[in-house]
């Protein structure tokens, strides 16, 4: 195993910086999130009620953007010990069809992905490695990208990995969250993309960037006060718009409605289920397609084997809507959206 070297605060914050992202394996810097359709505008989300391979792949294909070159496909590669995480017999056709890399990096909290030979293990276990190459990003270390809203982070610590690859889809399964009270397509290409050191930094919202110090530097409150849980919010978009300034165009979203737990993939024991199922939705626009997802989640009306009364009480005790609000005021995309039902084509 091979051990992180890590750079002093003050080096860090230089490196972001200064650093060109061109020479990072970037090929689209730019000094906004590209992708991220202006919030005056109306962004599109392509939606389809079926969670099928063949489904996933429409709806990827509704973008109607073809990835070239290296594609890294992020996912949660799920807890061991759970069992609610995106099963390779669903995301493995469209990984196949770009001819991606499953990528994620390692934990900042105890568990069977906390370091590589763990996470090797778990990835392993759940079957990833038999349908495409996987790389845990932060396995031989890890380097900062610039973030435009320094509010809370200075920075974002990132899987060196990162620099394989031109292209990413963000493919997120859509549920429940321990702290951030839903985890989407902010959340994946956040807390899912950072190192381990780079999710301690995001979660204590600048306080430390070493995940040994995680818990002792978690924003005090945050599991009693909604508004006490904003600092941690607000660092999850600015990382989240970092890594789309860093792929410029080159990024796409999926989020999975399916297996919506209160509880993260991240969760060995996570709570079951109470809600339907409810399809695949992807767009060009992160923050449209949370709050497309949120606002189906919002909207079920409440019924024995289809409740969504315990998902919605953990969103609003963590404040957890208020990252598609940041998102939107630091100029990641648009909460206005339109829907297009590919199962009606």
């Amino acid at each position: 195993m091979k051990f992180i070297k890590f750079m002093s605060k003050t080096a860090l914050v230089m490196a972001a910086g200064t650093m060109a992202l061109s020479s990072c394996g970037s090929g689209s810097n730019q000094n906004a999130s590209a992708n991220a359709e202006d919030s005056s505008k109306i962004a599109t989300v392509y939606y389809t009620e079926k969670i099928t391979p063949e489904s996933l792949v429409k709806v990827f294909e509704a973008l109607g953007v073809t990835p070239t070159d290296s594609v890294a496909v992020k996912i949660s590669t799920g807890e061991l010990g759970g069992h609610n995480y995106l099963k390779p017999e669903l995301i493995g056709e469209l990984v196949k069809k770009v001819n991606g890399t499953i990528v994620e990096c390692n934990t900042a909290y105890e568990g069977k992905r906390n370091t590589t030979a763990d996470h090797w293990e778990t990835i392993k276990a759940h079957g990833f490695d038999k349908i495409a190459n996987v790389d845990i990003m932060d396995e031989e270390g890890e380097f900062s990208i610039p973030v435009q809203d320094t509010t809370w982070i200075k920075f974002n610590l990132v899987g060196d990995h990162l620099k394989r690859y031109n292209f990413m889809i963000n493919l997120a399964h859509f549920k429940g969250h321990m702290m951030g009270g839903f985890g989407g397509v902010l959340k994946n290409q956040s807390i899912g993309v950072a190192s381990s050191n780079g999710k301690a930094y995001i979660h204590t919202a600048g306080k430390t960037h070493k995940k040994e110090e995680l818990w002792a530097n978690v924003p005090e409150g945050w599991d009693q006060a909604p508004e006490k849980n904003d600092p941690f919010i607000e660092s999850m978009a600015a990382a989240a718009q970092s890594v789309a300034d860093y792929f410029g165009k080159n990024i796409v979203y999926i989020n999975v409605m399916t297996n919506m737990s209160i509880d993260c993939d991240c969760d060995a024991n996570p709570a079951e289920p109470k809600l339907k199922d409810m399809g695949i939705a992807a767009s060009l626009d992160p923050v449209a397609l949370d709050k497309f997802c949120t606002d189906k989640v919002f909207n079920v009306t409440p019924e024995e084997g289809n409740d969504n009364t315990d998902l919605i009480e953990r969103i609003k005790q963590r404040h957890g809507t208020h990252i598609i609000e940041y998102a939107e005021k630091i100029g990641l995309g648009t909460q206005n959206y339109k829907v297009v039902n590919i199962d009606n084509k």
